[in-house]
């Protein structure tokens, strides 16, 4: 059964053969990877986890220009299906166009569900954190995840020319604890 977990060094492997489905250099929705990480190697990888965990840590400042986020991988036993990450709070380009959440669901394992059952899960935690509503952004032609946000609440704002193309911007209200 897929679940949401932490990321670890342990599924470096699995971690790859998700990437190189997307495709290698391939942007890939809610994952954190960057141009400059190097993932390939072990000592490489396991520090890109470690900088997705420390990126979560509300006691470390973010780097400039960027917020706190927690990342999660959607996995099925040891099978890594995506990956889902929280911003704890919203800088001018995330109110613009990136919003709260991103996700992504490596291309093999589409069209089952993932994606709107680990939003769900994200939506429930930015309530646990204070949050009590999140803005989810897709781009327009991308059907898809519009339906998996209007599936978990989702209320359209507006359509935005994001500088990298137009974006749906969907409000949600989280239930807050």
């Amino acid at each position: 059964m897929p679940e949401l977990i932490a990321p670890t060094s342990r599924l470096h492997r699995q971690w790859l053969a998700a990437r190189d489905d997307w495709g290698r250099g391939v942007y890939q929705d809610g994952s954190g990877l960057r141009p400059t990480d190097e993932v390939d190697t072990v000592d490489g990888f396991a520090a890109f986890v470690r900088k997705l965990l420390r990126e979560s840590d509300r006691s470390v400042p973010p780097a400039e220009g960027w917020v706190h986020c927690t990342y999660w991988w959607m996995v099925d036993g040891d099978e890594v299906l995506g990956s889902i990450a929280l911003r704890h709070e919203l800088n001018d380009w995330l109110l613009e166009a990136g919003g709260h959440i991103g996700y992504g669901v490596r291309p093999s394992a589409r069209g089952k569900g993932l994606a709107g059952a680990a939003l769900a899960q994200v939506i429930a935690y930015a309530g646990r954190l204070g949050i009590d509503r999140v803005l989810v952004s897709c781009d327009l032609d991308n059907d898809a995840s519009r339906r998996t946000i209007e599936k978990n609440g989702g209320v359209l704002e507006d359509i935005r020319d994001s500088g990298h193309g137009k974006v749906r911007r969907y409000w949600i209200t989280t239930p807050v604890s």
